[in-house]
């Protein structure tokens, strides 16, 4: 089978099989279940992603990849004889999903006692269900392993494997200790300038600050980022957030509730940990003077927020209900399954003690509180934590939290679009259902605006105008996820 394997690359080698464009769209043909030149969606209720009340009756049509026109009704306007006409009545379109706290990798399951802690790269997964889950373009967010990361995105753009347009974030510019293996450890400024300059050349788009890193770290790496045009975020922790609005950074990942600026044993430049923070900002109000002061002072240095509600909510004794997680047990590799149920049960077992219940609410508060007065929030699934938020289904998972907080479907499917895509540069291409721009976009039965469980019932995913099908795309990954 190797020896066939090998032929066939040899052959396609050739000048007459570059040529074949059948051979050149046959890695992506299993997975797409629209595409034509001109396609019309007709009677279709539109959320268009600026925040603005759903359309109902609206009628999009998509030329060569892009939005050609939007409107309501069935108009007089011709269309060439071999145009697809797709009724959609009963559906819902709305923009591909912008995740903005997304990773090509997965923890994989517990090695026991004394093993390290890793993470395993999901080249083959994560793309093909980020894809499926409606995400059409994606930050990493942090990376482990840049190289794939690079590779998969090529791959991507090629037209060789089915993916969300991919923004890849460098390496995680941690300090020291670097909480896992696979972290490089910084050693002062200089080392933080040379790793940003150094993936800027190799094509990073952003790079992500980590927990350990310091104060004289972080400010390098910021104006050497800056210097190449590249934005900075971070999951900070030995830096508060108003100190890291400061140095110039451009985005917070998670939010308040790993914000350490509030802990009464805070030392200057080092990390606490998460939890005893945690304790003591559960018991403070998100209204009073000081966290208030947090939210006006990141919005004064216009730094964003990416919100990560799913892999909070895990953390919440008995959440997310059982049946939410089974619709992601036959993607997981079955030590995977019983990695995370583990750590579910035992969660629940101490429920008493549990302080991620009341974080929870705070981090919602919080968010609500950051927009209402003009930050700018954008989402992503970040699928991490101990397991159970896989690409693509945590995606749709933060919509419904993001609702939950307070926000209305229309201004949750806004955040996790048009706002991410604003912090990108990209909103001129992707984020908002408009003219002009990419065809990527997500049909769903239901009305998410009414109900926004219905974000689940994805029928088709567009990305550049090529129409997609969700389930065969997570069919062909079954039970990867946690393996590769």
């Amino acid at each position: 089978m190797r020896t066939g394997a090998a032929l066939a690359g040899l052959l396609c080698g050739t000048m007459a099989c570059a040529q074949n464009p059948a051979a050149k769209n046959a890695p992506l043909a299993p997975f797409v279940k629209v595409k034509a030149d001109t396609i019309v969606l007709e009677h279709v209720r539109v959320i268009d992603g600026t925040g603005a009340p759903a359309k109902e009756d609206q009628r999009i049509v998509i030329e060569n990849g892009k939005i050609a026109n939007v409107f309501g009704g069935m108009g007089n306007q011709l269309f060439p004889a071999n145009t697809e006409h797709i009724d959609l009545t009963g559906k819902t379109v709305f923009p591909g999903l912008v995740g903005m706290h997304e990773h090509l990798f997965y923890p994989l399951p517990d090695g026991g006692s004394g093993l390290l802690p890793l993470y395993g790269e999901m080249a083959d997964s994560a793309p093909r269900l980020y894809l499926a889950g409606g995400v059409t373009a994606a930050r990493t967010a942090g990376s482990l392993e840049p190289y794939t990361d690079i590779s998969v995105k090529q791959a991507i753009d090629e037209g060789k494997i089915p993916g969300p347009k991919l923004f890849l974030t460098g390496p995680y510019l941690e300090g020291a200790p670097a909480i896992g293996p696979q972290l490089h450890t910084l050693t002062g400024p200089d080392d933080a300038a040379r790793t940003v300059d150094y993936w800027s050349a190799e094509g990073m788009t952003s790079f992500k600050a980590y927990m350990h890193i310091t104060p004289e770290e972080l400010k390098a790496a910021i104006d050497h980022a800056h210097e190449h045009s590249i934005k900075v975020t971070g999951h900070l922790c030995s830096v508060g957030f108003k100190e890291a609005a400061s140095l110039g950074i451009d985005n917070l990942e998670h939010g308040l509730v790993v914000d350490t600026e509030f802990y009464s044993q805070k030392k200057e430049g080092a990390c606490p940990g998460q939890h005893p923070p945690q304790a003591e900002l559960a018991k403070l109000d998100v209204e009073g003077p000081e966290i208030q002061g947090t939210i006006r002072d990141l919005i004064a240095h216009h730094v964003a927020v990416t919100s990560t509600l799913a892999i909070f909510e895990s953390f919440v004794p008995n959440r997310p209900p059982m049946n939410e997680e089974m619709r992601v047990r036959s993607s997981l590799l079955p030590d995977a399954w019983g990695s995370y149920v583990t750590t579910r049960a035992s969660i629940a077992e101490h429920a008493a003690d549990a302080t991620w219940t009341t974080l929870l609410k705070t981090e919602m508060q919080f968010e609500r509180d950051f927009v209402k007065q003009g930050g700018l929030l954008m989402a992503g699934c970040d699928p991490t934590g101990y397991g159970g938020v896989l690409p693509g289904f945590g995606d749709q998972r933060n919509l419904e939290l993001l609702v939950e907080a307070g926000f209305t479907p229309e201004e949750a499917i806004h955040i996790a679009t048009e706002n991410g895509a604003q912090w990108l540069g990209e909103d001129s291409r992707i984020g908002t259902i408009a003219m002009g721009k990419a065809a990527d976009l997500v049909v769903v039965d239901g009305n998410p605006a009414a109900h926004i469980a219905d974000v689940e019932k994805v029928d088709t995913v567009f990305k550049d105008g090529v129409g997609y099908d969700p389930q065969k795309l997570i069919e062909s990954v079954h039970g990867l996820v946690g393996l590769r």
